[in-house]
Parts: structure tokens; sequence; C-alpha cells
């Protein structure tokens, strides 16, 4: 076991589980009940992104309380906010989710039981990521103070990671600029600190107008919008067999016309363009661009298209995946009381090909490099900080994100014990970065050999403003 030197004693491993500093152990003792209901009232709220002036609220005052400085507003979204605690360097950032999901809407039991027909749910479990890292910055800003240790820690709040591209707008802003290193985590069904990335990212909606006409009586008068968007459509599932194996792209068509009868004016389809590469998701989405505007000529209709957000890959950063998975490691996986097991033995007849078994939660995956397929904005972070990230066991083993599963155990003891777990983990990195700047000065080399001498930051979105609509 590494050691750390601390002003109360050594790193100690008492009945398998490891506390670090005693000050800190306590501060987050104390803040367990309060985290606990602030993530409790985040997921009732269940606002979407950009929309979550509430859940904000909340994250702030109980930081605010705490005795950080906050600033609002950043990089002009409403609910984005950065809460500094401390003087001096190091200066650790720690990131804060909380927007859910359209649709989504799950009360606490172990069957499909919305809670509001048609609403949203933490399907993602971002009201526990909010709280966690709240607390974790809380508790970490009680330790600096009483220890008289140099150093400053920001709980960033950044809305809008499903698809909003929330952070990207708060790195482009510069509210980034002289933070050593950016520790996060993700709800999940497993407890895994292994290094990691994602795919890049980026998003648009293609609007097709047309010619309304009678679509029995003139239809020769009419242009239809929506052959444009299906003409596009075919060409880009013929696309398909040309790109990568690794690439992805998927759509849904958001408007249609509004009646048979009517030639429809207009219609829209809203695409995702996904590859491990930002290049190649830039090359990808210009070659849809191209599409779309055959599509049009073809159909003689007018196209127009807006990105509506673009994600880096996230840069893995392996010298701190190391110090977090021993961190992980010491302080070990969860247990769950006879209640949970029978709530946990329900949700699992509900899901399909669950990979992972009851149990797991108790257990630290592997230490190996994980390719994701999916997506998320921290990617644009990592390459401008050296970022590191973990998951716990906040969903039932095998439970899927996206689904009414995870928005279940997210309201209840699982969700909040996994969410316990994590504030401990990033708590106890922060120390050691404090203890050891040395940690961040490792981290950072790393970052710039990863990027490339000549890597220069410009996001996948353009300079467009932040789609504060989106979600509308």
């Amino acid at each position: 076991m590494r050691t750390h030197v601390l002003l109360l004693g050594a790193l100690l491993l008492l009945g398998g589980v490891a506390v670090a500093d005693e000050r800190l152990t306590r501060a987050l003792d104390r803040e367990q009940a309060r985290a606990v209901a602030l993530a409790d009232e985040i997921w009732r709220l269940a606002e979407v992104g950009y929309q979550e002036e509430q859940s904000t609220r909340a994250l702030q005052s109980y930081l605010k309380r705490s005795g950080f400085r906050i600033q609002t507003g950043v990089a002009d979204i409403p609910t984005a906010f950065v809460a500094e605690f401390g003087s001096g360097g190091p200066v650790i950032g720690i990131l804060a989710e909380f927007d859910a999901l359209p649709g989504l809407s799950q009360s606490a039991v172990a069957e499909r039981s919305p809670r509001v027909a048609g609403g949203a749910g933490h399907a993602c479990g971002h009201h526990l990521f909010g709280a966690a890292s709240a607390a974790a910055g809380v508790a970490v800003a009680r330790w600096l103070k009483q220890t008289g240790t140099p150093g400053t820690v920001r709980v960033y709040g950044t809305p809008a990671e499903e698809g909003g591209s929330g952070k990207v707008y708060i790195a482009r802003a510069g509210a980034l600029d002289g933070v050593d290193v950016v520790l996060h985590w993700h709800p999940g069904d497993r407890n895994d600190a292994s290094p990691s990335s994602t795919t890049a990212n980026k998003s648009g909606r293609f609007q097709f107008h047309g010619q309304a006409a009678h679509a029995a009586r003139d239809p020769h008068r009419g242009r239809s919008a929506l052959d444009g968007v299906e003409a596009m459509n075919f060409m880009v599932n013929l696309m398909r067999e040309h790109v990568p194996d690794n690439a992805r792209m998927h759509y849904v068509i958001t408007d249609g016309g509004k009646a048979p009868n009517i030639v429809p004016d207009f219609a829209e389809v809203y695409y995702y363009i996904r590859h491990p590469e930002a290049a190649k998701v830039k090359e990808l989405f210009e070659w849809v661009v191209r599409i779309a505007e055959a599509a049009a000529q073809g159909t003689e209709t007018r196209m127009t298209y807006e990105v509506m957000h673009g994600n880096y890959p996230v840069m893995p950063n392996d010298s701190l995946a190391a110090i977090v998975d021993e961190n992980m490691r010491e302080l070990g996986g969860l247990q769950y009381t006879p209640d949970e097991t029978v709530f946990a033995e329900r949700i699992r007849s509900t899901l399909m090909g669950a990979t992972l078994p009851l149990g797991s939660e108790a257990e630290i995956q592997p230490f190996e490099f994980k390719q994701g397929m999916g997506s998320t904005d921290v990617g644009d972070v990592s390459w401008l900080v050296p970022t590191v990230g973990f998951n716990t066991a906040t969903w039932v083993p095998g439970t899927p994100a996206h689904s009414w599963q995870a928005v279940a155990a997210g309201g209840m003891s699982i969700g909040h014990k996994g969410m316990m777990l994590a504030a401990r983990v990033l708590a106890t990195t922060a120390l050691d970065i404090y203890q050891d700047p040395n940690i961040a000065v490792t981290a950072r080399e790393e970052l710039e050999e990863r990027r490339g001498a000549d890597f220069r930051y410009e996001a996948l979105l353009g300079d467009r403003a932040p789609p504060l609509d989106y979600r509308k």
C-alpha cells in the first residue's frame, strides 16, 4: 500500500475500509446525510439540459453554506457556475453534472412506474454526480482550512451534458485556465477506475424547406421537404458501408410533416456522428453535409443545418488513473443489505443481456484501458487539463445507462452508496495531489506528450452560442 505523509498519520486500513486523514473522513461522514438529501432533491426535480434552474440553485446553496465563492452564469450559460475555496496551488477542479433525460421519469421502485407521465428522469445519474462532487469539494475545503494546506478546490457546475456540450462552452470561455488537475466520475453499474476514452461526437439538425400543395389534387405544384429528409437518410445509409468500423451514425426525424394530404413544406432530421478521433468526426460530418446538399438538389428543396454540439474524445491519463484505482481498491466496493438485494434481484429480472453478476458491486474491476463508444463533453476538458475519471456502482450490476432501471436505483439507497464511494475517491485523490504536487506535474507532462506539440484546441461545435433552448 502506498503511504502518504499526513498531519494525522499514514493512510490506515481499518476493517477493510481505507481511511485517509481523520479530518477528511469526519468531513465526509458529516456530509453524507446532506449529500443524500441534495441528490434526492435533484432527482425529484429532474430538469433537462440548460433548464436546470432549481437544481443549480440547490448545488450552489449547498456549496455557499460551506464557504465557497460562487461565480454564476459562466460561459453565458445561466445554470453554469464555478464554486471556489482556498488559495494558491495546486488548483484542483471537480466536475459536477446535474441534467436529466427527457421521457424517462421513474419512481424508485423495481418495476416500470413513471413519477410523471412523459416527464424527465435521471437515467444517467447526474443527480448523484453533482451531489457527490459537491460533497467531495466541501470535505476537501474543510481539510484545507483545518490543516492550513495551500491549495484551491473548484467545483464546476456543468449543465447539459446530455447533448448540450455544456463543458465545451465552459472550456472555450477559458474557465479552466489555471487548473492543474480535473477530477470527475460517473454513475454506473460497476466500480472501475481504468483509464478509458470515448468517441468524439458532432451533431446537427438538418432542415429541408419545400413547397406545400394538396397531395392528391396538385402534387406537381409542391416540393416535399420530407422527400429531402428521406433522400438524405437513404444516402447516409449507403455511406455506412464506406466508413470505419468504429464510426457511428444515428438519426431521428424530428419533423416529417403535419398531414398525409399536404405535401410537407418543412421537415427536419437530427444526426449524431461519432468516431474515436475528432478529426475523423469532422471529416464524416462534412460528408453528411454534402449528402444533405445533394438531397436538397435532387428533390428541388432548400436545406439549412445547425450544428448542435460537438465533443472531443476523452484523453486518458494513466498516471492519474493509477492513483485513483489504488484509492478505490483501498476504499473497497459496496455491500447490499438484504432489502437492497431483493430490490436488485427484481431489477435484474427486467434487464436484457446483463453481463455483470450480482455481487460484482462489491468488487473493483480490473485495471485496463477501455475504449467506450459513447461520448461526453468531458472530452474537451481532458485535452486542456490533465483529467481523470472513474465509475462507481450506483446502479444494479448489468443496468444500462439511459434506462428506467437506472433512474430507480439512483433514487434509493443503492444509488446513495455508490455516490458516497465516489465522493470518498474524489476527496482522497485530491488530498494525494495537495500533499504531492509532483503528481500534477507528471500528469501535465503525460497530457502534453499524448496530444503532441502541434496541438491547438478548436471546439468541434465552432463559435456557436450555447443552445439554451435545445430541450424545449
